[in-house]
């Protein structure tokens, strides 16, 4: 066990989640596949500001967020278009009611799959690290500063669409330049085939979840708990099936 170097700690934080979080700031900070490294920040920065956004706050009280028009209070000149600010903040800030005609909107204005994708993977790593932060009692730690470099703007050829809002990429689909992607498992979690659009993403997540729940070969077995853990597996379950509850979502 460690102390984090976030800001001032006040509970200690294990090395494994500490590193897990400076893999994903340089990771954030990078260019991708289809957004470069000063885009990527910009959508963190999205994401973030979420939070305290009026209209994400109005939509959330809302019967339907549809009903509430506005803008979002964003971080000064993004240079984000505004379909992305959107989805950084409606990702964020109320995942539960996002829509197919949401999404398909959202491609009307020029923005493709793979953008998309990868926005929702940069998003969803800063709520993370962030609501891991706010629930230890630690100060938000402050945005990377992008690395120069252009996105590699490769799209997996095994891609098949058909089953989820995007193509996704089945174990049994993957050429050789992922053929790492899935680490031999036979049937991938949908939280990973969500991403295998944009095969980088899903090394990311692999880079950064596990650490704060389980490696994912061994999500199956029940009886696991990883080393160094608080608490059972058991309980681990019981506490992610409550904050599931909580945040809406559909798992």
């Amino acid at each position: 066990m460690t102390t984090s170097q976030h800001g001032a700690a006040s509970l200690p934080v294990r090395a494994e989640i500490r590193e897990a979080h400076e893999r994903a700031w340089v990771r954030i900070a990078s260019p991708g596949t289809w957004w470069s490294g000063s885009e990527r920040v910009a959508i963190a920065a999205e994401a973030r500001a979420a939070r305290a956004c009026g209209l994400c706050r109005e939509r959330k009280r809302a019967l339907s967020p549809a009903s509430v028009a506005g803008n979002h209070d964003s971080p000064s000149a993004t240079g984000l278009p505004d379909a992305i600010v959107d989805a950084a903040h409606r990702i964020a800030s109320d995942p539960g009611r996002l829509s197919r005609r949401w999404f398909e909107a959202i491609l009307a204005t020029g923005v493709s799959e793979g953008h998309y994708v990868e926005a929702v993977s940069v998003t969803a790593s800063t709520v993370a690290m962030d609501t891991f932060c706010r629930g230890i009692g630690e100060s938000l730690r402050p945005l990377p500063s992008p690395a120069p470099g252009e996105p590699t703007r490769r799209r997996p050829t095994g891609a098949r669409g058909g089953e989820a809002w995007v193509p996704m990429l089945l174990p049994g689909d993957l050429g050789s330049d992922d053929a790492d992607l899935y680490g031999g498992l036979r049937y991938a979690p949908n939280i990973l085939r969500a991403l295998s659009l944009v095969p980088d993403e899903v090394r990311g997540m692999q880079s950064l979840a596990p650490a704060h729940y389980l490696p994912f070969a061994r999500v199956g077995d029940p009886g696991y708990t990883p080393p160094g853990r608080a608490i059972t597996r058991a309980q681990m379950e019981l506490v992610a099936a409550r904050v599931s509850a909580l945040n809406q979502c559909f798992y």
